[in-house]
């Protein structure tokens, strides 16, 4: 399985594993605040704003905290306060890392991000020390529900023009289906159009190679992973990690 298929899988167990619904409201509330600051409070004309929503839905946030958020956003109130910063570096056993932060002080964020790096034997590094690695691609993941996963695979190719830069690739009991960012939307719309599941999907950066871990390495490197998203300034995290599928099943 190429790599940035992989980290989807990996994402998404964690994300099972790691569910915090009241944390996940509140990062995904900072998101549609800058979202609809930076392009207006029309998710029809607001790709990042539509994406934001989209993954409100998915978290189960109610419409109306949904609303008040972007408002608060269109009003210059929260979103006005928040500065977007990506931040770059080595974890343990050198899996580069990517963080992506909303902050109201760039001080205080960045000397939490810095700790957790250097306790985890990491260490942050410059602006593209390993952002170079990464790609940014839209990823759309596929439950196979009672069909058999190599089938649906099969059935996407046809559904899904994924480019020379996609791919589609089953992942246990699901297909996660890769495509340039710019043709996520469509590609999203023709999977809900043919009757299919989406389990998740997003427009997120994938690793180009990813560092296979055993068992011990990979407990180290979730530490690391888990510590980040828990501060609650940090929205995304990204990483060239492969971590065994046992070990992930035993986080919890």
């Amino acid at each position: 399985m190429s790599g940035h298929s992989k980290w989807a899988g990996i994402k998404h167990k964690k994300a099972i594993v790691d569910a915090k619904r009241g944390q996940a409201f509140t990062k995904v509330a900072r998101e549609l605040s800058v979202a609809a600051r930076e392009g207006g409070p029309d998710p029809a004309s607001n790709f990042r704003l539509r994406l934001a929503m989209q993954k409100a839905r998915e978290v189960n946030m109610p419409a109306d905290n949904i609303e008040r958020a972007v408002q608060r956003g269109a009003g210059g109130k929260e979103g006005a306060q928040l500065e977007e910063i990506r931040y770059e570096g080595y974890g343990p056993h050198g899996v580069a890392v990517m963080v992506d932060v909303l902050s109201d002080n760039r001080n205080r964020t960045v000397a939490a991000i810095r700790n957790l790096f250097t306790r985890s034997g990491g260490s942050l590094g410059e602006t593209n020390s390993v952002g170079w690695m990464f790609t940014q691609q839209g990823v759309i993941r596929v439950s196979a529900g009672a069909s058999d996963p190599d089938e649906l695979a099969l059935r996407l190719l046809e559904i899904v023009d994924v480019g020379s830069d996609g791919d589609i690739s089953v992942d246990d009991d699901a297909v996660v289906v890769t495509v340039d960012p710019g043709n996520f939307e469509a590609a999203r719309t023709a999977i809900e159009d043919a009757g299919l599941s989406v389990e998740t999907g997003e427009v997120t950066m994938n690793p180009s190679t990813s560092v296979p871990l055993d068992a011990k390495q990979a407990v180290a490197v979730l530490c690391l992973l888990d510590a980040l998203e828990e501060d609650d300034d940090v929205q995304q995290v990204y990483a060239n990690a492969e971590i065994p599928d046992d070990v992930l099943e035993s986080v919890g």
